[in-house]
C-alpha cells in the first residue's frame, strides 16, 4: 500500500477520545493495555459517558490499574455501572477484590490470551501505541502481553498514539486497516523505578546470583527481591534474557555490556520480553532498537519455548513455602493479595530446559521477625502458586535449597534450614507431627 493510502486511511480513522468510544453499547466487553499502555483518552471519555448516564453498564476486564485507570474508568463512584474482573491483582485492587466489587480471573500468564479467544466476544479494545511507521503499522511497545490478542479479536480495536511510547520490534505490531478508530494523545508515560532493594534482599540476591553461570538466559520477577539480583551480576558475561518482564536494572545489564544474548540458544542477541517498564532513558534504549523483542504472553510464557533456552535461570518471589515445598505467591490473611501470573509458567519451563534452574525467593520472616514464612502447612484456603512437584530451588537470607529430588522427609529438613533460627524447633516438631521425619 503507498504511502499517500496509508495516510489517508490514518486521517479518516483519526477521531476525538469522545467520539472513538460513542458507538459503545450497554453491556459491551472492553479490554484496555495495563502498565505505561493504559490509554487515558479513551478511558477518560467512557467514565464520562458513563457518569454522564448515556453508557448505563459496562463489562471490563483489565490487568491491575494504575492511577488513570484508577481515577476514571475504574473509579469508586462508578462501581455499580462498571462489572470488573480482573486478570491479575495489584495493590489498588486489593481492597475492591476483598470486598466483592471486582472480581479475579484465575489464570497461567501465558493461556490468558486463549482464555480471551475463547471467551466471550471483545465488543472494544483500546492500548496505546507508538506512531505508525512507514510500513503502515503502529506497535504495541511496552505492553504486548494479552492486549495484542484482545486487539486482534475485538469487534472494535482503538488505538491511542502516543509518541512517547517507544517502537519495539518482534510480533509486536498492528496495522492501521486492521483498527477501528484512532485517537492521538500525546503525554509523558508513567515513569516505574525498580524497587529499592529491603536490606534482607541483598543476601538472598547474592546467594541466588552465585548460581548464575556466564552465557545464562535469565527471567527476572517483579519486586525488590528478584531485581536485586541484576545488582549481583555485574561480572558475568554474554548473559540473555527471556522474561516476562523487563525491569529497568535488565536494561542496565544490556547497556553495560553483561547482556549480549551471544550465547542463546533461542533468539540469539535478543533480548525477549513481553511487558516493559521503567524511566524515559531505558524506553528510549527500547526504541527502534532491534536487539529488543517483544511477543504475546501467550509465546514468551509458554512452558515448551521457555525449555527451549539453555541454561534458564527464572526468579521470582514468593510470600511463604511450607514443609511440603508448596509455594504461596498470591494469598495473604484470607484474601486474593496478588496472582499466580507467570510465576508457574517460568518454574516448569525454567526446570525443563538444559541445565535450567529456578529460584523461589523469599526472607525467611514478616512483620518485624515476628511471623515465620516457613509454615508446617499452607492455611486451609490458602492458594499454591506452585505446587510441591515443581518447587525447585528456594531462596532465604540464610541459605539456598535444591528440593528437586530429595524425599518429603529430605526437602522438609532442608527448608526447615531456610527458616530464622527461632522457628526450626517448632518447624522441627510440626514435620514429626506430620509424619515427615
Amino acid at each position: 500500500m503507498a504511502a499517500a493510502e496509508l495516510q489517508a486511511m490514518y486521517r479518516e480513522k483519526c477521531v476525538d477520545a469522545d467520539t472513538s468510544v460513542a458507538s459503545i453499547a450497554d453491556d459491551s466487553l472492553f479490554l484496555f493495555g495495563s502498565g505505561l499502555a493504559e490509554p487515558p483518552a479513551i478511558l477518560w471519555a467512557l467514565a464520562t459517558r458513563l457518569r454522564a448516564g448515556d453508557l448505563r453498564r459496562l463489562r471490563v476486564l483489565s490487568g491491575p490499574p494504575m492511577p488513570c485507570a484508577q481515577d476514571s474508568l475504574l473509579a469508586i463512584d462508578l462501581a455499580d455501572c462498571v462489572e470488573r474482573t480482573s486478570s491479575f491483582v495489584g495493590a489498588a485492587d486489593r481492597g475492591v477484590v476483598s470486598v466483592g466489587l471486582n472480581h479475579y480471573l484465575p489464570n497461567h500468564f501465558h493461556q490468558l490470551p486463549r482464555l480471551i479467544e475463547d471467551g466471550p466476544p471483545v465488543d472494544v479494545a483500546a492500548t496505546v501505541v507508538s506512531p505508525m511507521d512507514a510500513g503502515g503499522y503502529f506497535s504495541f511497545g511496552t505492553n504486548n502481553d494479552s492486549i495484542s490478542t484482545a486487539m486482534r479479536c475485538a469487534r472494535r480495536p482503538i488505538v491511542e498514539v502516543n509518541e512517547y511510547m517507544p517502537r519495539v520490534h518482534g510480533d509486536s505490531r498492528i496495522h492501521v486497516s486492521a483498527v477501528a478508530a484512532i485517537v492521538e494523545n500525546h503525554t509523558p508515560l508513567l515513569v516505574f523505578a525498580d524497587p529499592a532493594p529491603e536490606p534482607l534482599d541483598e543476601p538472598v540476591a547474592r546467594r541466588i546470583a552465585e548460581l548464575i553461570p556466564d552465557g545464562a538466559t535469565v527471567q527476572i520477577g517483579v519486586g525488590g527481591l528478584p531485581s536485586a539480583v541484576c545488582g549481583f551480576l555485574a561480572d558475568r558475561r554474554d548473559l540473555g534474557i527471556h522474561t516476562e518482564y523487563l525491569s529497568q536494572g535488565m536494561v542496565d545489564l544490556v547497556t553495560r555490556g553483561v547482556v549480549t544474548g551471544a550465547r542463546k540458544s533461542l533468539h540469539p542477541g535478543k533480548h525477549v520480553f513481553t511487558v516493559a517498564a521503567g524511566n524515559r532513558a531505558m524506553l528510549d534504549v527500547l526504541h527502534d532498537n532491534p536487539a529488543f523483542e517483544s511477543y504475546p504472553v501467550s509465546y514468551t510464557n509458554r512452558p515448551a519455548v521457555i525449555a527451549r533456552n539453555d541454561d534458564m535461570i527464572s526468579i521470582n518471589s514468593v510470600l511463604e513455602v511450607d514443609l511440603l515445598g508448596q509455594a504461596n505467591a498470591e494469598f495473604l490473611a484470607g484474601h486474593q493479595f496478588s496472582g499466580s501470573g507467570g510465576q508457574l509458567d517460568f518454574v516448569r519451563g525454567a526446570y525443563d530446559a538444559r541445565r535450567g534452574k529456578s529460584f523461589l525467593a523469599f526472607h525467611s520472616t514478616a512483620r518485624g521477625g515476628s511471623v515465620s514464612r516457613i509454615v508446617p502447612r499452607l492455611a486451609p484456603g490458602t492458594m499454591v502458586t506452585t505446587p510441591r512437584n515443581d518447587t525447585h530451588y528456594l531462596a532465604t537470607e540464610l541459605g539456598v535449597a535444591n528440593l528437586k529430588g530429595k524425599s518429603t522427609r529430605d526437602r522438609a529438613l532442608a527448608i526447615i534450614e531456610l527458616a530464622d533460627p527461632r522457628f526450626r524447633e517448632a518447624l522441627l516438631r510440626a514435620a514429626e507431627d506430620m509424619y515427615l521425619l
